[in-house]
């Protein structure tokens, strides 16, 4: 594989495939070489054997298709397990500790972790709620500690929000939409709970959340995958919940591009930042929800006529990703040697994009082994940005080919300094300053230059990371992100992000104890100590089908 790295992956197989019912098994993978385990105590080349792990990546090929019906997500688990363990790192206790006092109770049930408990903080805003993006990693960290309850409970109940009316002024939202997050109202006097729900009219900007609905997808399948419950998912509420989001992306309009037109703030990047358009953490999760709903559809009058649009849509959403929004070295080239005003279905320049138009920054930050999707292509316009979440979820989904992933694992090795830092992990690269600043973000207070959205450094983004190692056979790097996590994060209080060139800062409006910050080192450490966990939340390619797609001869020279 280290072969396809060499100056960039111009001409990665346009070959596409997807599943056809149910997960695949990674032993069916494209042919791997094996990881040659070495015990090195070096700091930054610890190897799966050092985390005690006594198989090789051949092995590994099985965790997704591994789970054990006792709520445990397959081999051993990190509440159980001797033979895998780490030596518990003093900061282990505490983040569960942290954790378990972030959880919400309805009616005696536990339903959901909120945002933060910050005591400091004196304005409370919104963090005391439960958001359907924030308690993603929370639910991982219970699946994997063997503690199902709360995570099936949080889909029951988001599952019933979303048969509610929802309206923001005098119009209407979608029958599937997801909430962007709940609050559970205790009546003391009365001894009753009440739940309110935000689908957006109370949000910053009032923007309706697209991604909940693919979280909540993919959530039901990590739920499924770690307890072997099909039976949730296969409930008709379930199954119609399902339906109903995949209406609201699937319906048919004006779009002559597979992706999915949003406004900005529709998502992790929750403020006005320039996402809007065809944002990649969009899509990527778009996709991974796609094929998350296409494993746990039935097989019914309605679920057949879904299924056969979800398997069209994934095919399309696969090339023109793969083809369009994919940047490495030679397409970078490529690009820069465009000729504009191209007429007709023989233009090269598909998109009308001008070569001027490409910032100085991306020259010096492509590496010549590496590369990445970029943050958005529309018309006669390619945000270069990084986007962590998107190529983090595009790798754990297979929407980038195995020599995409290695790719983008070279790109963060290389650009280390950039992307982690002295905090793992840059949820944008790099931040937009000046002119470009006032113009893209409003002015937006918050989103200055290096803090929050606009170039902050997240530590939430730590499990993403880890699953994408050890997905792409490169633990190493996502030890060396976790070592660096633990320097500072229990001693700052979990914070919700950190600010500067580097992530050395807490940041300005950051609040302390931020859930996911707790939950996605405790996932991180999990999945370290059990690699068998990335099953939840990894799709492999099926080889299965492969119908030949090829390029349209208006983007080949």
């Amino acid at each position: 594989m280290d072969g396809t790295k060499e100056m960039g992956l111009r001409n990665v197989s346009s070959t596409c495939s997807i599943s056809d019912m149910d997960d695949f098994d990674l032993s069916r993978l494209l042919d791997k070489p094996r990881l040659n385990i070495e015990r090195k105590r070096s700091f930054d080349e610890r190897s799966l054997s050092e985390l005690s792990i006594g198989f090789t990546r051949g092995g590994l090929d099985n965790y997704e298709s591994t789970y054990s019906p006792g709520g445990r997500s397959g081999f051993d688990t990190p509440a159980s397990s001797t033979r895998n363990s780490f030596e518990p790192h003093p900061m282990v206790a505490d983040a569960w500790e942290a954790l378990r006092r972030s959880i919400v109770y309805f009616r005696g049930q536990p339903v959901g972790t909120i945002a933060a408990i910050d005591h400091a903080s004196e304005e409370v805003l919104n963090y005391d709620q439960v958001f359907v993006r924030d308690f993603f990693p929370s639910a991982l960290a219970f699946l994997m500690n063997g503690e199902p309850e709360i995570v099936k409970n949080f889909l029951l109940k988001t599952l019933h929000l979303q048969g509610w009316e929802k309206r923001i002024d005098r119009f209407k939202l979608g029958e599937g939409a997801m909430p962007a997050s709940f609050k559970v109202l205790h009546d003391p006097i009365r001894k009753t709970d009440t739940l309110i729900a935000d689908f957006g009219e109370s949000a910053i900007g009032r923007v309706a959340p697209v991604d909940s609905g693919f979280w909540w997808i993919i959530l039901l399948r990590a739920y499924t995958k770690s307890t072997g419950d099909l039976s949730l998912a296969e409930t008709s509420e379930c199954q119609k919940g399902m339906r109903l989001i995949l209406s609201l992306c699937l319906s048919e309009g004006f779009d002559t591009f597979p992706t999915l037109l949003c406004a900005d703030g529709c998502s992790m990047i929750d403020r006005r930042m320039g996402i809007y358009g065809y944002p990649i953490e969009i899509q990527a999760l778009f996709f991974m929800s796609l094929r998350c709903a296409l494993s746990m559809l039935k097989h019914d009058t309605e679920g057949k006529e879904f299924i056969e649009r979800i398997v069209k849509r994934l095919h399309a959403l696969r090339y023109h990703m793969r083809s369009y929004f994919w940047l490495d070295f030679q397409q970078l080239n490529d690009i820069y040697r465009y000729k504009t005003e191209e007429y007709s279905h023989t233009a090269v320049n598909k998109f009308n994009v001008i070569p001027d138009s490409i910032p100085d920054w991306v020259f010096d930050f492509m590496p010549t082994r590496g590369g990445y999707f970029i943050g958005n292509v529309s018309p006669a316009r390619m945000d270069f940005r990084w986007f962590a979440l998107g190529n983090c979820v595009a790798i754990l989904s297979s929407l980038a080919t195995p020599e995409q992933s290695m790719a983008i694992m070279d790109l963060i090795e290389s650009r280390w300094e950039e992307l982690v830092g002295e905090m793992p992990l840059k949820i944008a690269y790099p931040a937009i300053e000046s002119h470009e600043w006032r113009i893209v973000t409003g002015c937006d207070p918050k989103n200055t230059r290096w803090s929050y959205h606009n170039g902050g450094s997240w530590p939430v983004l730590l499990w993403m990371l880890t699953a994408a190692c050890i997905k792409t056979g490169r633990p190493q790097i996502a030890r060396r992100a976790i070592d660096l996590a633990e320097t500072r994060l229990l001693k700052d209080s979990w914070p919700e992000y950190y600010d500067g060139k580097v992530g050395r800062f807490i940041g300005k409006q950051a609040r302390k104890y931020q859930t996911w910050s707790i939950a996605g080192y405790l996932v991180a450490k999990m999945m370290l100590e059990d690699p068998s966990h990335l099953g939840m939340i990894s799709l492999e390619e099926d080889k299965q089908m492969k119908p030949v797609i090829k390029r349209s001869t208006s983007w080949t020279c």
